[in-house]
C-alpha cells in the first residue's frame, strides 16, 4: 500500500504499509490499538481508503462509530493530517459541525474544499467559506465553485464574486498586487510595493505586473526590521535620478562583473534588467530589504548610497560580508563600513580580506593589520597588489614582531 503518513508514530506506519501482522491491521480497522486521537483517525481513514477491502469495509463503521463532539474537536486540531481533512471534506451526509471543522482548519489541502464548496447543500457553510479571502485568492478555483452552486446564498454569492472580481478580473496594479502579497502572507513584498516610487506609475516607469512581482518577491526584510540612520545628509545630492546613459553604464558593470565570476545565469540577468528599471531610491530600499539574490547584484551598483544599503540589510550574512570585503569593484564607503562594524571585526577573514583589499581606506587597513597574525602580514609585505603604505607597514610589523629575524 502507497500512502503518505503524517503520524511519527511506528504502529500507525506499520498498518499503513501493510508490515503489522494480519490481526493487527483487523485490530486497527476495529479502533481497537490503544493510540493517541489523531493517529487512530490517520489510520482509520488509510485503512478506510486502502485497497484492503475488509479492512476497508472496518474502517468505515469504526469511523462512522466516532461521537461527533470528539470528532469535530479533533478535526480543527493543528495536528489534524491532511489526509484526514480532505477525507471529512469529501464525505457525505456528515453533521454540519465536521464540515465547519474541516474549513475552519488551515492545514485542509484548498483542493478539499473546493471539492466541498460544489457539493454541499449548506448555504451557511458556503459563507463560512467565503469569509477566507486569503485561501480564495491563495486558490481562485474555490470561487468558482461557490458561485457555481445553486445552493450558495446571497451573502456567499457576492463575497466571492467580489473577491473575483477585485483580485481577478480588474486590472492590476501595484496597488492589487501589494494587497495580493499581503493576503498571502508576503507582508515585506508588500510593504515595498506600496512605497515604492516605480509603482506609482508602472507603465510610466516600464514595469510591467510581471516586473513588479518579481522584483517583490526578492523582498524579506520589514520597516521595522531596518535601520537607516546611517543614510546621512552628505548622500542627500545622490539620491537624484541619474541618467538613461548612467543607468546603462551602472548595468553594464554589473552584468561584467557577474560574467566574470561565472554567475551571470539567465535568471540573475532577467532580476538585473528589472532592478534597472528603477530608481536611486528604490533602489536603495530593495538593497535594505533585498533577499540574497538581490543583494548580490546590487552590491556591485558603483553607487555608494546602494551598495551601502546592502551593507545595512540585517539579512546580510558574514559569508557574503567575507566576499564583499575581498572585491575590487565596490565603494570605498562601503568597504570602511565594513572594517568599522563591531560585529565583523570578530572575523579574522573578513578582517584580512580587507586589509588584503587594495581599496580599503588606508586608515583601516593600518587599524587591521595590528591585528592580524605574523604569517599573514608577511605575505602583505610581499603583495604587490596592496599599496605601497600597506606593505612598508606590515614591514615594521613584522620587524617589532620579530626583532628583526622576519
Amino acid at each position: 500500500m502507497s500512502v503518505e503518513i503524517y503520524s511519527v508514530n511506528p504502529a500507525v506506519s506499520a498498518v499503513l504499509t501493510g508490515a503489522a501482522p494480519r490481526p493487527a491491521q483487523l485490530a486497527a480497522s476495529r479502533g481497537l490499538l490503544p493510540l493517541p486521537g489523531e493517529d487512530l483517525l490517520e489510520l482509520l481513514v488509510g485503512l478506510a481508503n486502502g485497497d484492503d477491502a475488509e479492512l476497508s469495509a472496518n474502517a468505515h463503521e469504526t469511523l462512522g462509530s466516532q461521537a461527533i463532539d470528539s470528532l469535530e474537536m479533533q478535526l480543527r486540531s493543528e495536528k489534524a493530517a491532511p489526509p484526514v481533512l480532505a477525507h471529512f471534506a469529501r464525505s457525505t451526509a456528515m453533521p454540519v459541525e465536521i464540515y465547519t471543522a474541516v474549513v475552519s482548519n488551515p492545514t485542509t489541502p484548498p483542493e478539499s474544499i473546493e471539492t466541498l464548496a460544489r457539493s454541499t447543500s449548506d448555504g451557511g457553510l458556503l459563507e463560512r467559506i467565503a469569509l477566507n479571502q486569503q485561501l480564495l485568492i491563495r486558490h481562485a478555483a474555490i470561487i468558482d465553485a461557490i458561485l457555481a452552486n445553486p445552493n450558495r446564498s446571497p451573502e456567499a454569492e457576492r463575497r466571492a464574486a467580489e473577491t473575483k472580481r477585485e483580485f481577478f478580473e480588474k486590472e492590476r496594479g501595484a496597488a492589487q498586487i501589494a494587497s495580493e502579497l499581503r493576503a498571502q502572507g508576503n507582508e515585506a513584498a508588500a510593504e515595498f510595493l506600496e512605497q515604492a516610487e516605480f509603482a506609482e506609475d508602472l507603465e510610466e516607469n516600464e514595469m510591467s505586473e510581471e516586473d513588479a512581482l518579481l522584483i517583490a518577491k526578492h523582498i524579506e526584510v520589514l520597516d521595522r526590521e531596518t535601520d537607516d540612520s546611517w543614510l546621512s545628509l552628505e548622500y542627500i545630492e545622490e539620491i537624484y535620478e541619474e541618467s538613461e546613459e548612467q543607468r546603462q553604464a551602472i548595468m553594464a558593470k554589473i552584468l561584467g562583473e557577474l560574467h566574470s565570476e561565472d554567475e551571470a545565469t539567465n535568471e540573475r540577468i532577467s532580476v538585473l534588467n528589472r532592478i534597472m528599471r528603477m530608481g536611486v531610491k528604490d533602489r536603495v530600499k530593495l538593497g535594505m530589504k533585498g533577499d540574497r539574490e538581490a543583494r548580490n547584484i546590487l552590491i556591485r551598483d558603483p553607487n555608494k548610497l546602494v551598495s551601502s544599503a546592502v551593507i545595512n540589510n540585517p539579512k546580510i550574512t558574514e559569508q557574503e560580508v567575507e566576499k564583499i570585503a575581498t572585491m575590487r569593484t565596490v565603494p570605498e564607503e562601503v568597504l570602511r563600513q565594513i572594517s568599522m562594524n563591531k560585529q565583523w571585526g570578530r572575523s579574522y577573514m573578513i578582517q584580512l580580506s580587507l586589509a588584503r583589499n587594495p581599496r580599503t581606506p588606508l586608515g583601516n587597513s593600518m587599524s587591521i593589520m595590528n591585528r592580524l597574525q605574523l604569517r599573514d602580514l608577511q605575505g602583505l609585505t610581499k603583495d604587490r597588489n596592496v599599496p605601497e603604505a600597506v606593505r612598508k607597514h606590515a614591514l615594521r610589523l613584522v620587524t617589532a614582531r620579530t626583532g628583526g629575524k622576519g
